[in-house]
């Protein structure tokens, strides 16, 4: 990772008792949120691999 430029977020006291509470001891805010960015995107991906499986309609290979 490289040098990191500070930025101001401003965020409700619950919010950040909640990253807090999602943290593990000694890790920053930004490496919470950058995690559950992660998850979030995986979650998505995952739910659209698993709508094209249930949608989509497929030739097998050898039929094409």
């Amino acid at each position: 990772m490289g040098v990191i430029m500070a930025t101001t977020i401003a965020v409700a006291p619950e919010t950040k008792e909640t990253l807090r509470i999602l943290g593990e001891k000694g890790e920053s805010y930004d490496h919470i949120i950058n995690r559950l960015i992660e998850k979030a995107a995986w979650k998505k991906l995952d739910e659209r691999w698993n709508r094209i499986l249930n949608e989509d309609d497929f030739i097998p290979l050898d039929e094409l």
